[in-house]
């Protein structure tokens, strides 16, 4: 009953609890080799539907993989459409890697990297990331030279931007929270000197505005496929994702999205990196691996993997890989989705 209660306290956790109780055991596949070596039989048992609108998305023949192994805390990842190339973070090594589509290959990309976190990519194709180890947005130009974006605010240095995402009108948006600053194992031990915010900052004359400070640790964030909506990850006690209509430069109407649960034990969990679906599902690095939320707040259904996801973006020519960083590794499994926005 301690379970069924804690469920009931809120509308997406009562929402899920049926969903939960026709599904199937929750605990990882075992074993299974993630090497490739050895066969698996589809469909993929870590593909788990917890309504029936989750079973679209789900490919009877396709399989997770796991692409590379050996990173100490994966973040960030952004697809390059171009390059044909996923890039990613690892934080506490000070590089980013990348992962080549055409022989599967990783190699290092950059380092040092700033303890870079959030990666992205712009309209132009220039990798925007958010370093934790220097607290601010930089740009990557077409030359090879590095125009910081932000690093302040009102006089004050900036936390250590965790996630970005670009507008079609050119604006970058970041969140900051204090992970990078809290140590030297992800960034550089310094003191707060912002609260906990998301910003907008204009990539042309680089004007950055404050958009909101009302939620508690924001992390990952996204728009919606038609811009009308932007949803960010709280990572702190609420531990919720929130939602606000977005106003042009602009933030209104913050409300809470969804409440996450960990279907294998009933607790309360949190989102890390967000991406949407041209659908409007919300696709969150979230115990047990990844949750799919649909545009209603109610959680569809998961991808369990057998470490914690952080972040996840779609790639592909068709934008139909979900890419999923998660702790040491790197994975990705072919979806019936398409990621909406350009990284």
């Amino acid at each position: 009953m301690k379970r069924r209660s804690f469920l009931a306290a809120t509308v997406a956790s009562a929402a899920l609890l049926p969903k939960l109780l026709e599904a199937q055991d929750l605990t990882p596949h075992q074993p299974r080799d993630w090497s490739g070596n050895t066969p698996l039989r589809y469909p993929d048992p870590d593909l788990v539907p917890l309504d029936n609108r989750f079973r679209r998305y789900i490919l009877f023949n396709t399989p997770i993989q796991r692409h590379h192994v050996g990173t100490m805390w994966a973040e960030g990842p952004a697809w390059n459409g171009v390059g044909r190339y996923l890039v990613w973070s690892d934080i506490p090594n000070d590089r980013q890697l990348r992962w080549i589509e055409d022989d599967g290959r990783v190699s290092e990309f950059r380092s040092p990297a700033g303890n870079s976190n959030g990666n992205t990519f712009d309209f132009q194709g220039r990798q925007i990331s958010c370093e934790h180890g220097n607290r601010r947005i930089v740009r990557y130009e077409y030359d090879g030279t590095v125009t910081v974006l932000a690093d302040s605010y009102d006089g004050r240095s900036l936390n250590s931007p965790n996630d970005a995402v670009v507008h079609p009108d050119g604006s970058v948006w970041f969140t900051d929270p204090p992970y990078g600053i809290r140590g030297n194992y992800e960034g550089n031990r310094a003191e707060q000197e912002q609260p906990l915010s998301v910003y907008r900052v204009d990539s042309v004359n680089l004007s950055i505005n404050r958009v909101t400070d009302d939620i508690d640790a924001p992390n990952g964030l996204c728009f919606s496929p038609d811009y009308s909506l932007l949803y960010v990850a709280n990572t702190g006690a609420g531990q919720d994702i929130k939602v606000w209509d977005v106003n042009g430069t602009r933030l209104q109407n913050g409300r809470v999205f969804a409440e996450l649960v960990d279907p294998t034990n009933g607790n309360r969990t949190s989102a890390d990196g967000i991406r949407c679906d041209i659908d409007g599902n919300v696709w969150a690095g979230a115990r047990p691996g990844v949750q799919i939320v649909a545009p209603d707040g109610v959680t569809i259904g998961v991808i369990r993997l057998p470490e914690v996801c952080a972040n996840v973006c779609f790639g592909g020519s068709k934008r139909n890989r979900l890419f999923m960083t998660a702790s040491q590794s790197l994975y990705s499994v072919y979806v019936g989705a398409r990621g909406a926005g350009v990284a």
